[in-house]
């Protein structure tokens, strides 16, 4: 892993105000992946997973312990409008009262219920894919903007990572290894307590991992009881300096407990969700936002751990620029 830091890198340390754009664009020059796999790529650091990887990571598996990550999808959950994502809308198609008024009674015998669910998706525990976002734009490998229409993504669509999101699982535990309950909004995370953290659990972490990044702020939703500005509000987690060891490391995919990811209010007001720029659009990594990472933290922290088969396909809508999915740690 690389290690060596610039001024601009120990800029982004220091907080928000500190960073600059031209900051940010050395970081996406140093990290750039076009065409590391091919003009024609549209999966990128997925790429870094062998098939020797998947079969090394099922060894993983010891105690036939399996681990959702996933938030529920229902109208509890911590969309509040903004760009038009609500919670899930659940309705029922069919139920047990049109069987009993007879609007069933066409069929011999057989009864039944039947549903159907509106919701954005990205509401929930969710992927995004590498046209989610646009720089300049462009997206991931320089593919323009303009392949994403009102068909859906032309290039970079989700439904192209649905066999690829599978291997070995590091979760990262920040508040335990902080001694704090949660990190606040506001707070982040750089490269160097990466890297600690993953040290004091006993874990290394390399080419074609998943990286499963806890801030608790979920868990200080539930405490406050309420979700309040959880989605699109300030927030904890990775900070721009946090980009060398996530790349350095040539991971396959990050993913937080959080709504975007990075920490908020951004680094620099020069631009919203820097690290997205550097990590999807230029680097190429898969990120996940609101996994629900309590249960496993707990379960790690109970048996010391923090590596695990990881399973976490998203659902393969055609075209899409993200995807709900149910990921699975599997230990």
């Amino acid at each position: 892993m690389s290690t060596d830091t610039t001024a601009g890198e120990g800029a982004a340390r220091a907080g928000r105000g500190k960073v600059t754009l031209d900051d940010v664009h050395a970081l996406c020059e140093r990290y750039r992946t076009w065409g590391k796999w091919g003009p024609d790529d549209q999966i990128g650091t997925l790429n870094y997973i062998e098939p020797e990887m998947i079969v090394a990571a099922s060894a993983l598996v010891r105690q036939g312990k399996v681990i959702s990550c996933a938030l529920p999808y229902d109208g509890d959950g911590p969309q509040n409008g903004w760009g038009g994502r609500v919670n899930p809308i659940h309705l029922m198609l069919q139920d047990g009262g049109d069987a009993a008024i007879g609007a069933q009674d066409h069929m011999a015998r057989l009864r039944y219920a039947d549903d159907a669910v509106y919701m954005p998706l990205q509401s929930g525990t969710q992927w995004d894919a590498l046209s989610h976002v646009f720089y300049d734009g462009k997206m991931y490998n320089g593919f323009g903007q303009e392949h994403v229409s009102s068909t859906g993504a032309g290039k970079c669509g989700i439904e192209l990572t649905t066999e690829k999101v599978v291997g070995r699982g590091v979760l990262l535990d920040i508040p335990r290894h902080r001694g704090v309950p949660w990190l606040e909004p506001g707070q982040g995370i750089d490269s160097a307590e990466l890297a600690a953290c993953a040290e004091a659990q006993g874990v290394t972490v390399g080419r074609g991992d998943f990286v499963l990044v806890r801030t608790g702020h979920i868990a200080m939703c539930r405490a406050r009881g309420s979700w309040g500005d959880y989605a699109a509000g300030d927030a904890p987690g990775l900070s721009l300096d946090s980009t060398h060891w996530i790349c350095g490391n040539e991971i396959a995919g990050v993913a937080t407990d959080t709504w975007g990811m990075e920490v908020r209010p951004n680094e620099t007001d020069e631009i919203f969700q820097p690290v997205h720029i550097v990590l999807l659009v230029n680097a190429g990594l898969l990120i996940g936002e609101i996994f629900d990472l309590e249960r496993l933290a707990d379960d790690c922290a109970a048996d010391g751990v923090y590596e695990f088969m990881f399973v976490a396909g998203p659902l393969p809508f055609t075209r899409a620029v993200g995807s709900p999915l149910n990921p699975l740690a599997l230990k």
